[in-house]
């Protein structure tokens, strides 16, 4: 019986194998001399293959189609050409390599990562224009490093500003100069009342946002024709930076990124609050932000609830992490395959029809990560994972789960509950509540894109029943949104400017 099912197998192999013919692609890539003067000889080198042309292959991801392979490289002379056999061996999202490659029409793109940045798409890496491939039987392709990513830049406005310093911090704890930046967005009457000091909003973006997204602020003539009328309210808007050594540090301490918390409170807030005439009371500083920036605005009104004097958190990552989107990380046993054996999701539309798996999007990440894992991709799980975990013995985060299997490590997920924001709420009411009243604000799609509701539902269920004091968040769950669906910045400043009206009057007893 076995023979007869391995013969029927082998058979049903050669048929697909013949219904989709498959060819070699090897390549021989250089370096242009554009580019020679500021290559580094050490990176990660990536290669796009996609069937589109727009977007550029390079920008492909789990979200959309493409595939990506990647390599590290040590001691790539420039004036040389490196070559790549099929047979090379490369982490790839493909379940094809470049010795079998289905026939057909592809746009191949090249990127060398040779920066410090956790991301690939990031200033002073270098990349290839996508070249057209029709690949019907073996082919060699010749490609070139000719293009480098920019450095980032602010937009010419009187009120976009630009801060930055070296944070000692930091770079005491990582023994090298690490420097924090964030831009500022200053209400209309800044310059014309020198005199004045002004409350201040720190934005904290989506995963990995930079700084820089105050950019679209500013080029966006509706909101910016609002901002500057007579009915915006007179705040400072400080956009805080989503990059960290794995990817968003989100702005807390954690054994593997360092005390970026501590940098936040004792040294950023500071220093700018004084630079830009802010009024520099907690009564005044507020926090908001959507999906990462909100668990992180909702994470740091809990964790120094007398620095800040409110949070607006939209979508925010799972407060629990009982509903790690669809994983329990303390009884489950595998973060790939629930107990029916099924893939479990990690994105679906609001209709309830899955993108992507988390398999799926591990597999994408261990191919960002220099170490071919996910612990180092600065995607979304790497993130997670270097701010929850403790520190492995090679110096890297610990995986919470085996890169390829999905099996949980039940010691790390231990170490989680330190970040479990449900948790923590619970065993610190009798001292939390009381410093957190009038201060929460949580908007929630009830068909939040990645699950997100679940956990939340829990932490309103907690709330619900809290006493001495009686919790008064205020929690919003609409029906049939998804992610960040309800969250603009204009919402949220008119939020605040209400906060510190209600507050006024009761300074003023009216």
């Amino acid at each position: 019986m076995k023979s007869l099912v391995l013969s029927f197998l082998l058979l049903l192999g050669a048929a697909v194998s013949a219904q989709h013919p498959t060819s070699e692609m090897s390549f021989a890539i250089t370096v242009s001399e554009e580019v020679k003067s500021v290559f580094q000889p050490e990176g990660r080198l990536f290669i796009y293959v996609s069937e589109a042309e727009e977007p550029e292959p390079r920008f492909s991801s789990v979200f959309g189609d493409g595939y990506k392979f990647a390599k590290n490289i040590q001691g790539w002379d420039s004036s040389q050409v490196l070559n790549l056999e099929g047979h090379d061996e490369l982490i790839t999202t493909a379940d094809w390599d470049f010795s079998a490659v289905p026939e057909g029409e592809y746009f191949v793109q090249v990127l060398w990562k040779q920066n410090d940045e956790s991301r690939s798409n990031t200033p002073h890496n270098l990349y290839s224009r996508p070249v057209f491939i029709q690949l019907e039987g073996n082919q060699h392709v010749d490609i070139a490093l000719t293009e480098i990513i920019p450095e980032r830049s602010l937009v010419s406005h009187d009120l976009v500003k630009f801060f930055t310093f070296e944070s000692e911090v930091l770079s005491n704890w990582w023994n090298k100069s690490v420097s924090l930046k964030a831009s500022v967005l200053l209400p209309s009457g800044y310059t014309m009342n020198p005199d004045q000091n002004y409350p201040v909003r720190y934005n904290i973006g989506g995963y990995g946002s930079r700084y820089t997204r105050v950019n679209a602020l500013a080029e966006d003539s509706e909101f910016m024709d609002w901002w500057t009328g007579p009915e915006a309210p007179q705040i400072i808007t400080v956009f805080l930076d989503g990059e960290g050594p794995f990817g968003d540090p989100y702005q807390l301490d954690s054994q593997n990124s360092g005390p970026y918390g501590e940098a936040l409170i004792s040294e950023l807030i500071p220093r700018l609050e004084k630079e830009f005439r802010i009024t520099g009371s907690a009564n005044t500083r507020f926090l908001d932000g959507c999906s990462t920036g909100g668990w992180v605005s909702l994470a740091l009104q809990l964790f120094y609830p007398e620095h800040f004097n409110g949070c607006w958190s939209y979508s925010p990552d799972p407060v629990s992490f009982r509903h790690m989107q669809l994983v329990n990380i303390y009884e489950d046993d595998n973060a790939f395959y629930n107990a029916a054996d099924y893939l479990i999701p990690s994105m679906r539309d609001v209709y309830g029809n899955p993108r992507f798996s988390i398999k799926q999007e591990i597999t994408d990440e261990n191919v960002q990560g220099y170490s071919n894992t996910y612990t180092t991709s600065g995607g979304q799980w790497g993130g997670w994972n270097a701010l929850y975990s403790p520190k492995g013995e090679d110096g890297l985060p610990k995986p919470l789960f085996d890169h390829e299997t999905g099996v949980i490590d039940s010691t790390v997920a231990a170490h989680w509950k330190h970040y479990d924001l449900l948790k923590y709420t619970r065993d610190n009411w009798s001292s939390l509540g009381p410093k957190i009243q009038d201060k929460i604000y949580i908007w929630m799609g009830d068909m939040d894109n990645f699950y997100l509701n679940n956990a939340m539902r829990l932490f309103e269920a907690y709330l619900n029943e809290t006493s001495a004091p009686e919790s008064n968040a205020e929690i919003v769950f609409s029906p049939m949104k998804g992610h960040c669906t309800d969250y603009s910045h204009r919402k949220v400043l008119e939020q605040i400017q209400k906060r510190l009206l209600a507050l006024e009057a009761v300074e003023t007893g009216e």
